[in-house]
């Protein structure tokens, strides 16, 4: 029944298709498994433009030569703009293609998230991946744009590139007295930690009970059987409590969105709410044994 009503409203939305012109035979097709969309494309467009603008970038460190483009990409990085230039736009080689790959690797995020959206509506599920989706996406905006302007510089982002993005986690770490002292690290980390650790449970749980059909969650989900009973008296008696096939999953998200919301906290409080985590650390008694060293 389920999947009769679901061909009857499939087949009345693809009569109802809208194409926008400039992209007409492309933002309405599917490439292999994947549904592009109007959406997907603008994101697909965007992240190219990035790519490009990073690649330029790039190339003009090494001379736009091949060869020692390959041998050092491990190490070519993309800065933001110096201090000094605060939040203004500066020239391309002091900054500005950092600026113009950041926009639209963030218009991308944007565009990819609102097809995430949109796919869902159009297939009558609840929006619930792209609402996860989200937390990620508040994790970066706090560390590339809203933290930057809360500073009033974009000195404060992390570089483009695998070198950069390292020295920008521990440069920041150091700028602000330790990030290991940060509460909301510390809760960042929790989460991290939680749901690997569930998941990891929970996969081993479902691989225990393969013999009893367990693995087939989503017929398990809508009608839970012996799988899924077997799993519940499993959990029940190892870990305390109960899990059902679908609480499990909230569980998971619960921490997984944790780690990125939380992250982004630590983030943002860092340098204008609180200056120096290990002073802070200190105030709040967290480092006793070292009273001494976080006197003023």
């Amino acid at each position: 029944m389920a999947t009769e009503v679901y061909r009857e409203s499939f087949e009345r939305r693809t009569k109802t298709v809208r194409y926008i012109r400039f992209l007409e035979g492309l933002a309405d097709t599917q490439v292999g498994p994947i549904y592009l969309g109007m959406w997907g494309a603008l994101a697909f467009f965007s992240y190219l433009l990035c790519v490009f603008i990073t690649a330029i970038g790039f190339g003009e460190q090494v001379g736009y030569n091949p060869i020692r483009f390959l041998r050092e990409l491990p190490v070519l990085t993309l800065y933001p703009p110096p201090p000094s230039y605060g939040l203004r736009m500066a020239p391309l080689q002091e900054g500005g293609y950092w600026q113009l790959a950041t926009l639209f690797l963030s218009l991308t995020l944007v565009f990819w998230t609102i097809r995430i959206w949109t796919r869902a509506v159009a297939n009558g599920l609840r929006p619930m991946v792209p609402i996860a989706f989200s937390a990620a996406l508040f994790l970066y905006a706090a560390i590339y744009i809203i933290h930057p302007i809360w500073v009033n510089s974009w000195n404060e982002a992390p570089p483009h590139g695998l070198r950069g993005i390292l020295l920008w986690t521990n440069h920041f770490s150091v700028k602000y007295g330790n990030f290991y002292y940060n509460p909301f690290h510390m809760l960042s980390i929790y989460g991290l930690l939680g749901s690997t650790l569930i998941l990891a449970m929970h996969g081993g749980t479902i691989l225990a009970t393969l013999a009893y059909g367990a693995h087939r969650e989503i017929d398990e989900i809508e009608k839970s059987d012996e799988g899924t009973h077997r799993s519940q008296l499993l959990w029940r008696w190892v870990m305390g409590f109960n899990a059902t096939a679908y609480s499990i999953h909230q569980w998971a998200l619960g921490f997984a969105t944790l780690t990125a919301v939380a992250g982004a906290l630590g983030v943002l409080f860092s340098g204008p709410v609180e200056p120096n985590w290990y002073l802070w650390a200190c105030r709040a008694g967290i480092t006793p044994a070292a009273q001494a060293a976080c006197a003023p």
